[in-house]
């Protein structure tokens, strides 16, 4: 396909080669060549962007991976976009497969909602239209005040389990936490395979810190009926109530790790959108295999796999983690055989194409559940 004749123009807005591959096979498929820009960090860290050919009155893509240095990933997607924009770009069209902060876009005590101030800046930056995939909650739509197409890699996923695992109709859609148990049934009920979860906690968790668990409950010293709890209405701030008497108020207690669901002698499929800390997914493999499972597989969306992750993914019970290629891991591949990729780019490039002909983009979604 010509390029000046196709009336869009695909960019890269990574400095970084690794980074570039994605959107490589994006243009394969889709005809086009990817457009001449550079990208890169000056010596004192900041990003400069230069485009080097005319976009004047284009539909503009921008495809962004997010590697490990997501801060410096974010600001070359929003100087790239506002390059495009005084170059007079007609629609700038934001392409991360994998929505960086998109963990944080609950308020947690005195911190702050960064998932919805990223979305401000891209607005202000110029973008007018996001395409992203398996967003950690899709209530983080609602953050943009442009459209966003929230794709699903699910498909591919299942793909895989049914060609490439063994006897998987002997497999079981496992939850590592009831939070995900959804996510779990839309995979069982479309493999039709049974579906088991995950409950309760490890003795150390993240979610400590964020739910309060580490406050030191107020203890009444003196004897008496221990069970007694007022509403918070009645406290003042010493923890004692509007009576002048003080009050107990009883820590939070942890459940014991337990599996709803029959695992012995089955394949266990643990499914996520994310898998970054791996600690939580090691300690669920432990539990599967105490419980008879003989082969585990992780299958998510987005693999961040930071920090140690591939060192203790190659020292666990788990068999296999399967990822797609919205983040590179090439490095982390390379340290641990176990891991294997989805390739996405194929969805990805029929959005772009659906999306500059102004076709529907309800063909991407077919068979997609609404708690996919």
């Amino acid at each position: 396909m010509n390029v000046a004749k196709s009336g869009y123009r695909v960019f890269s807005a990574n400095s970084s080669a690794a980074c570039t591959e994605l959107a490589k096979k994006i243009t394969e498929r889709l005809g086009v060549e990817l457009g001449k820009s550079v990208v890169f960090q000056e010596s004192n860290r900041e990003t400069r962007v230069d485009v080097k050919e005319s976009v004047r009155g284009q539909t503009i893509f921008i495809i962004q991976t997010i590697p490990r240095d997501v801060n410096t990933a974010i600001m070359e997607l929003l100087v790239m976009a506002y390059a495009l924009k005084t170059s007079c770009a007609k629609n700038i069209i934001g392409v991360i497969p994998y929505f960086p902060y998109s963990k944080q876009c609950k308020m947690r005590k005195r911190g702050s909602i960064v998932c919805k101030l990223l979305a401000s800046m891209l607005a202000k930056a110029g973008l007018t239209h996001i395409i992203t995939m398996d967003l950690h909650q899709k209530e983080i739509q609602g953050f943009f005040s442009f459209p966003v197409d929230n794709l699903r890699a699910s498909p591919f996923l299942i793909q895989y389990i049914q060609e490439e695992i063994p006897d998987y109709r002997n497999a079981i859609i496992v939850a590592k936490s009831p939070a995900a148990a959804k996510r779990a049934q839309s995979y069982a009920e479309r493999l039709r395979l049974g579906l088991a979860v995950i409950h309760g906690e490890a003795q150390c968790s993240e979610s400590d810190m964020a739910d309060g668990r580490h406050s030191p409950p107020c203890v009444r010293n003196t004897t008496g009926h221990t069970g007694l709890e007022l509403p918070f209405k009645y406290l003042d701030s010493s923890c004692q109530s509007t009576h002048g008497a003080p009050i107990i108020m009883m820590a939070k207690e942890k459940p014991p790790i337990t599996v709803v669901g029959d695992v012995g002698g089955r394949i266990a499929i643990i499914v996520d959108d994310i898998i970054d800390d791996v600690g939580d997914f090691v300690a669920a493999a432990e539990i599967l295999k105490e419980r008879g499972a003989y082969k585990i597989y992780i299958m998510a969306t987005h693999g961040l796999l930071s920090a140690d992750a591939p060192r203790l993914i190659e020292e666990s019970a788990i068999d296999e983690v399967v990822v797609t290629n919205t983040v590179p891991h090439e490095v982390q591949k390379l340290q641990c055989p176990k891991i294997k990729t989805v390739d996405v780019s194929m969805i990805l490039a029929e959005a772009i194409r659906r999306i500059h002909n102004g076709e529907s983009m309800a063909y991407l979604f077919r068979n997609i559940t609404v708690d996919d």
